[in-house]
């Protein structure tokens, strides 16, 4: 529960500062995030090579210390042998220059036996070997009891000069010791700062990343929501450096430039619909008159003519639709869901596509009813009168046009399939493009806008569906509509809908 409250903390501390200072440019945050990101491993790197010198500096130190007391120690045991064998030599022949000799290595050793004193303070031997060497200090008359009892005290003097060289020993295996309790204790610390200053830096790099990364989060949300069409005046302030607040005014301009262009287009184009719908209606509606004999009798060749006017007037017209259907969809993404029986639904756009039906002479093949499925009535309705009205314009005349379908328990299958020149491969990744058109040519006088299928698989999209080209058995396009199974909401009057049928499967000439 502590760390998660610390970085909360931590964060809203950081959102404060980053109210009240902001870096100038995204360089100088980059450089000043380095800087402060390797300022807790510089500290670390600086009291590693601090502790480094202190353990060297004190082993260096130790090292000496021992070499010379060890040295001292020595020298005491060799002067405790030389006074002693002077003091034997002196007894034996009497001569006065080993007196001498005696007296220099005496005060050698008192000398020496001082500083092993301030080693060794306290120490029982040393005590003893200054309580022997006194009495050690002066030789005694020649009477022969008074010597032997004088020589015997080199004895125990020997046996403590070597109990102080082993305590000294002692001494500097202990400083030895305590020298590597002393490292393991440094390197215990070092290893603790080492964490502590790297998990800082860490944590620095990961808010300084937090720092960088988040005004280019909010960009990318920014974008998206300009490219989704959701974009609105509540859009976040970025906050960052310098160039990237520039870049969100500049997303701002163009968020306000693209809405202005699209509110021109959606006027232009309810502008160029009714100026081309209502003359489109006068042509229609006189060639309707003269079909009808009100300017008098026709000729055949004339009746000719007055058919292909009509017919071209239609298919102008259904091409008008589509381009307000597409420009519809692209901003309308809801789906207004019902319970709908498919064959009706497709049974009425055979209806109204049966006069060109007829002209092609294609032979009709649909499934029977009833087929319900909740649906779009609308939206389904177009992805069906696109396809009937592509297998109208590619297919073959004479030739065939079968729809049939399949409800499943998750899903419907609608397959629209006709006669005709099989879609190039090339031409099949983007079919269902905008405006694109394929190497086949369209029969008619009239060339497609190239529309059609991608209003259909924008609808198909909206039911959360697929609108896909397959291959058929029987013939040689095949275009396959799937739609999920989806509940529609239900009113005072749904309670009493009789659930949705599934696993029908059936077709009828």
């Amino acid at each position: 529960m502590l760390v998660p409250s610390l970085l909360n903390r931590t964060l809203v501390m950081t959102k404060r500062v980053s109210r009240r200072w902001r870096p100038r440019s995204l360089p100088q945050l980059v450089l000043l995030a380095f800087l402060v990101v390797m300022l807790p491993l510089g500290v670390v790197m600086f009291q590693a090579g601090q502790a480094l010198s202190e353990l060297s500096r004190l082993a260096d130190v130790s090292a000496r210390q021992a070499i010379e007391e060890t040295r001292r120690a020595r020298q005491l045991s060799s002067l405790a042998l030389e006074m002693e064998r002077s003091a034997r030599q002196y007894a034996v022949v009497e001569q006065e220059s080993l007196l001498d000799i005696y007296a220099e290595r005496h005060a050698e050793f008192d000398e020496l036996l001082a500083q092993q004193r301030r080693l060794l303070p306290g120490n029982s031997d040393v005590q003893a070997l200054e309580e022997q060497l006194l009495l050690l200090s002066q030789l005694p008359e020649l009477e022969p009891e008074a010597l032997d009892v004088w020589l015997s005290l080199f004895g125990p003097f020997a046996q403590h000069t070597d109990a102080m060289r082993q305590a000294t020993n002692q001494h500097i295996d202990d400083r030895i010791e305590m020298i590597r309790a002393q490292a393991v204790a440094v390197q215990s610390r070092l290893w603790l700062q080492t964490g502590a200053l790297v998990s800082a830096s860490l944590t620095l790099m990961l808010l300084f990343s937090w720092l960088i990364i988040r005004p280019v989060r909010q960009l990318e949300r920014r974008i998206l929501g300009i490219g989704s069409g959701v974009d609105g005046a509540e859009a976040e302030d970025i906050q960052g450096p310098a160039e990237l607040v520039q870049l969100g005014d500049r997303l701002d301009w163009l968020s306000t430039r693209l809405n202005d262009l699209e509110a021109q287009k959606q006027q232009f184009l309810r502008h160029m619909s009714h100026e081309l719908k209502t003359p489109l209606a006068s042509v229609r509606e006189g060639s309707a008159l003269l079909t009808d004999g009100v300017a008098g009798e026709l000729s055949p060749r004339q009746r000719e003519i007055l058919s292909l006017i009509d017919s071209s007037g239609r298919e102008l017209q259904r091409l008008i639709e589509q381009l307000l259907d597409y420009n519809l969809l692209q901003h309308n993404q809801r789906v207004a869901l019902a319970q709908v029986d498919v064959a009706t639904l497709v049974m009425t756009t055979l209806t109204k596509h049966r006069l060109a039906l007829e002209q092609k002479r294609m032979r009709v093949t649909a499934f029977d009813g009833p087929l319900e499925w909740v649906i779009d009535p609308t939206a389904v309705g177009r992805i069906l009168d696109n396809l009937v009205s592509n297998a109208i314009a590619y297919g073959h005349d004479g030739g065939d046009l079968l729809i049939r379908a399949h409800a499943g328990h998750e899903r419907l299958v609608l397959d629209v399939a006709n006669s005709g020149e099989p879609i190039a491969e090339v031409d099949q990744p983007r079919l269902f493009e905008p405006f694109y058109q394929g190497r086949s040519r369209r029969k008619g006088p009239l060339k497609g806008s190239g529309i059609g299928l991608s209003v259909a698989a924008d609808c198909a999209r909206l039911h959360n569906g697929r609108l896909q080209l397959v291959e058929d058995r029987e013939l040689e396009v095949c275009f396959r509509l799937t739609l999920p199974r989806q509940s529609v909401p239900l009113s005072s009057s749904d309670n009493n809908r009789k659930p949705l049928e599934a696993g029908m499967d059936a077709r009828s000439d």
